[in-house]
C-alpha cells in the first residue's frame, strides 16, 4: 500500500496551530486541536454585486472576470448590454436591436450575439460582433430564429436548437459567415444548456414542442451529434458552462424554478451539493468559462426579472463575498450631517445634523459602537467635511433657509472656528481632503436660488478660491484629495434635470467622467479616492435606495446593496472599508452599515476516516 508520502512526496508533519500558506492537499497534525488537519477544494456558489438592469431571457458570454449580458426581456426586448470586472457590473455600448432570446459565445473583447426576437413575429437573423467597446454587424444566420443556444469563440462559433421555428438545426461561424452543418438527434430542441467549443460541445435539456421538457444530451464533435447520458430530471432554460469534459449546469425550469446544479463529465451527469441562492431560469451565463469558476447572472425568479448575480468557484479557498453588515448603532438618530468622508471605518466621526430641530451632537465610532463627544460650536446640518476622527472638518451648512462660511477644526476632543469660507454655501457642499488640506465644491445658496460654482481649497487656517467653477451640483457625495477628487449630485432646484453624471477635479479643472449606474439620486453617501470610490443609497424623488457604485476615476460598477434603503446620514472609510451612519429611512435612524470587501481564506478541514 502507497504511503502518503509516496503520494505526495512529502510525510505528515506536526505543527502547534497551522501551517501559513498550505497548499491543496497537504496534511499536517495540529498539536493544539489534536487533530489531523488538510487543505481540500470544494464547490460553493456565493452572491456577488448585482447587475444595473433586472431582466431574463439575454445572451451571456465571457469568463468570471470579464463577463458580458446582453439583451434581454424587461416588459419588452432590450438592447442593454453590462459588462462584468469580477466586483460589479457597469453598463456598455448597447447591441443595435432591442433582442431576447439570443444566443452569446466568445470573450468580452471578442464577441458575438445572434438571432432572437426583437418584437413578435420579428425574429431576425443578424449577427454583432463585440469587441469590448462596440458593436458591428457580422455575417446573418442562415435561418432567423429565437431561444438557440450557442458557444465557442468569434471566429469559431456554434449554434444549435431553437423556437419560432421549432427547429434542432445547427450553425457554425467563422468569424464572417455562417454554414448550415449536422443537425442534433433530438427534433425541434430549444432552451438548452451548453459548453464546449465548436469542435467539442454538449447541450442538454432544453423543450421538444409537444413532448415537453427534455432529459437529453448530446455531444458534438464537430461534424455529428451523438445521444449521451441523460441528465436527471428534465429541464428547460437551465444554463451551461464549461467544456465538453468537464460541464455545469445550472438553474432552470423542471418541473418549477430549481436551484439545482449539475456536473457533466462528457458522458454521465450527477447533482452538484452546491446549489444556487435564488432558483432562477432563462440566466446569462459566462458562457466560455471553465466549469470551476462559473458565473450565473439575472433571469427570472418565479415572481419578475432579477439581476442577481452569483458566482461559483471549485478551489481550495473560501470566499467569502464583500457586504455590508450593520454596525453599532448611533446614540442620537439623526439625517442631513455632511458630504464628504470624515475618518474610517474603526475611527469614523458623526456631528451636526438634523433630528426634529438642527443639532450640535458630535460622536467617534471605535469600529463597534458610538460615544458621544464634545459638541460642535455651530448647529448646523447639511455640511461639506473632510479628515479624520482626529483632526476633523466641517463647512458650511443650513441653520435655515440660510446657508453659512462657517468652518470648524476638531482634534479628536474639542470643536474650534477655523477660518471663514468666501462663499456661503449648504444643501449638501461636496467635502474631500484632510484638515490641513480640504476642497470645498458646489453647494446651493437659496438667497437668489443660485448654485455655488466657486472651488475652495482650505489650508488649516484659511479658504482660498480656485478660478476654475465647479459643476453645479449638491446633495450629493464626495471624496479624494484636494488635488484628485470627485462628486455627483443634483444638478438643478427639485423638479429639475437628473444627472448620473461624475465629474473629476485635477487640481486645476473639473472634467465630466462615467455615469453611474442607476436612476438619478440625491443625498447619497460615498467617499474613497478618485480612482477607488464609492457611493450608496440616495433618494430617488421618490424612493430611497439600496444600491451601490464603485468607481475607477473613469467607469462605475455595481457592488454590494446596502441592508437597509436610506439617504442623507454620514460616512466614513474607503471603497473596501466603508461606513456609513444615520440618516432617513422613513424616520431618522441611528443605524449604522459597514461594507468589507471580498476576501479569500485558504479551505483547512479535519481529516477524518468517515
Amino acid at each position: 500500500m502507497s504511503t502518503f508520502k509516496e503520494i505526495q512526496g512529502r510525510n505528515i508533519r506536526s505543527y502547534t496551530t497551522n501551517p501559513d500558506n498550505p497548499l491543496e492537499g497537504q496534511m499536517w497534525y495540529n498539536q493544539t486541536e489534536q487533530k489531523l488537519k488538510g487543505v481540500a477544494a470544494s464547490g460553493a456558489w456565493s452572491s456577488t454585486s448585482p447587475g444595473i438592469t433586472a431582466r431574463s431571457d439575454l445572451a451571456g458570454f465571457g469568463i468570471q472576470t470579464a463577463a458580458v449580458g446582453a439583451g434581454g426581456y424587461v416588459t419588452a426586448a432590450v438592447a442593454n448590454v453590462e459588462e462584468y470586472n469580477g466586483l460589479g457590473w457597469s453598463n456598455a455600448t448597447a447591441i443595435p436591436t432591442a433582442t431576447n432570446s439570443l444566443a452569446g459565445f466568445g470573450v468580452l473583447t471578442a464577441g458575438v450575439v445572434c438571432g432572437g426576437v426583437s418584437g413578435s413575429p420579428t425574429r431576425p437573423n443578424a449577427t454583432f460582433e463585440y469587441n469590448g467597446t462596440s458593436w458591428t454587424g457580422g455575417g446573418n444566420l442562415n435561418t432567423g430564429r429565437q431561444n438557440l443556444t450557442g458557444v465557442g469563440i468569434e471566429t469559431a462559433g456554434l449554434v444549435f436548437g431553437s423556437s419560432n421555428p421549432n427547429s434542432n438545426i445547427c450553425e457554425e461561424y467563422n468569424g464572417s459567415a455562417w454554414t448550415a452543418v449536422n443537425a442534433m438527434n433530438r427534433p425541434s430542441i430549444n432552451n438548452q444548456a451548453a459548453g464546449g467549443v465548436q469542435t467539442a460541445a454538449y447541450g442538454a435539456g432544453g423543450y421538444i414542442p409537444g413532448s415537453g421538457n427534455s432529459n437529453g444530451t448530446e455531444n458534438y464533435d464537430g461534424t455529428n451529434w451523438t445521444t449521451s447520458g441523460n441528465i436527471p430530471a428534465a429541464r428547460r432554460s437551465g444554463r451551461g458552462s464549461g467544456t465538453q469534459t468537464d460541464g455545469i449546469m445550472a438553474g432552470g425550469n423542471g418541473p418549477g424554478i430549481t436551484t439545482a446544479v449539475l456536473n457533466y463529465n462528457g458522458t454521465t451527469w450527477s447533482v452538484n451539493p452546491a446549489s444556487l441562492g435564488t432558483a432562477r431560469e432563462g440566466t446569462a451565463p459566462s458562457q466560455n468559462a471553465p466549469a470551476s469558476t462559473t458565473l450565473i447572472s439575472f433571469g427570472y425568479d418565479g415572481s419578475g426579472r432579477s439581476s442577481l448575480s452569483e458566482e461559483y468557484n471549485f478551489t481550495a479557498n473560501t470566499i467569502t463575498a464583500g457586504a455590508w453588515a450593520a454596525g453599532g448603532s448611533m446614540n442620537t438618530a439623526r439625517r442631513s450631517m455632511f458630504v464628504g468622508p470624515m475618518g474610517t471605518q474603526t475611527a469614523g466621526l458623526a456631528a451636526g445634523g438634523y433630528t426634529t430641530t438642527r443639532v450640535a451632537n458630535t460622536e467617534e465610532y471605535n469600529g463597534s459602537s458610538w460615544t458621544s463627544g464634545n459638541n460642535t460650536t455651530d448647529t448646523l446640518s447639511n455640511r461639506g467635511a473632510a479628515g479624520t476622527q482626529t483632526a476633523g472638518l466641517l463647512f458650511g451648512g443650513n441653520p435655515s433657509p440660510a446657508v453659512v462660511t462657517d468652518t470648524e477644526e476638531y482634534d479628536g476632543t474639542n470643536w474650534t472656528a477655523g477660518g471663514a469660507l468666501n462663499n456661503a454655501r449648504g444643501y449638501g457642499v461636496s467635502g474631500a481632503g484632510t484638515q490641513t488640506a480640504a476642497l470645498a465644491a458646489g453647494g446651493y445658496n437659496p438667497s437668489g436660488a443660485t448654485f455655488v460654482t466657486v472651488t475652495e481649497y482650505y489650508n488649516g487656517t484659511a479658504w482660498t478660491a480656485q478660478p476654475n467653477a465647479n459643476p453645479n451640483n449638491y446633495a450629493g457625495a464626495s471624496g479624494g484629495t484636494q488635488a484628485a477628487a470627485w462628486l455627483v449630485g443634483a444638478s438643478a432646484v427639485s423638479p429639475g434635470p437628473a444627472n448620473t453624471e461624475a465629474y473629476n477635479w485635477d487640481g486645476t479643472s473639473w472634467t465630466a467622467s462615467g455615469n453611474y449606474g442607476t436612476s438619478s439620486v440625491v443625498n447619497m453617501f460615498g467617499g474613497g479616492t478618485q480612482t477607488a470610490g464609492w457611493m450608496c443609497g440616495g433618494d430617488a424623488d421618490p424612493g430611497l435606495k439600496t444600491f451601490t457604485n464603485h468607481y475607477d476615476g473613469t467607469n462605475w460598477s455595481t457592488a454590494p446593496a446596502l441592508g437597509t434603503a436610506r439617504s442623507i446620514g454620514g460616512q466614513s472609510g474607503t471603497q473596501s472599508s466603508g461606513l456609513i451612519f444615520g440618516g432617513y429611512t422613513g424616520s431618522n435612524t441611528t443605524a449604522t452599515e459597514e461594507f468589507t470587501s471580498a476576501t479569500t481564506a485558504t479551505n483547512v478541514v479535519d481529516i477524518t476516516t468517515s
